[in-house]
């Protein structure tokens, strides 16, 4: 076989090579979803019998209350919330928020149960070219057990990711946002057994 023939034959293998790479399905980096939040709230509660979005638009007295627990604004009233259940009884809930990273908004979950208690954090999307650490179980478990009444302080109750400490600060201002906006829908469910009972 020729020498030049050769040399081409290999340039076309590489870059059909490539094409095929570039196709595959990689884990999504930025830009790209992690999750789509239907699937992650069935991963969540995969044994309830109803999962279904509940609104959640706060009144100015639930405003004030989350805003007096977090110590910040609420940038809107209207927040997306599912309500897991099976056979009528709350399985526990699912916050979907974002929150300014450096550069881009961070989309992520909240599982709460029935009483408020944080059981999972997962970040939905994530678009920085960099700071990806916060996407790894050891510093999303560290949210897990905590509730509204708890402090989470960066570099004190929850430990920051080296290179992702902008990352890290966002995912503790939304976490600590979203478990106050939790105890709103505890209180809310409280309240209607409470009309329900005789």
């Amino acid at each position: 076989m020729p020498l030049r023939l050769a040399r081409s034959l290999l340039v076309a293998a590489l870059f059909f090579a490539a094409l095929l790479l570039v196709s595959l399905p990689g884990p999504a980096r930025a830009g790209g979803a992690i999750w789509q939040p239907e699937a992650l709230v069935h991963d969540m509660f995969p044994t309830s019998t109803q999962v279904v979005p509940t609104g959640l638009d706060l009144s100015a007295q639930e405003q004030a209350a989350v805003e007096a627990s977090t110590g910040m604004r609420l940038r809107a009233p209207s927040w997306t919330a599912w309500t897991a259940s099976t056979n009528g009884k709350i399985d526990g809930y699912v916050i979907f928020d974002h929150q300014q990273g450096q550069h881009e908004p961070i989309d992520f979950a909240v599982q709460l149960s029935p009483e408020g208690v944080i059981l999972r954090h997962e970040v939905v999307a994530y678009r920085e070219s960099y700071g990806q650490g916060i996407e790894l179980p050891a510093f999303r478990q560290q949210f897990v057990g905590k509730t509204a009444a708890d402090p989470m302080v960066l570099g004190r109750q929850i430990k920051n990711i080296s290179g992702a400490t902008y990352s890290s600060r966002a995912m503790v201002i939304g976490v600590q946002r979203d478990a106050a906006l939790g105890q709103v829908l505890v209180s809310r469910q409280q309240a209607q057994l409470a009309n329900m009972r005789p």
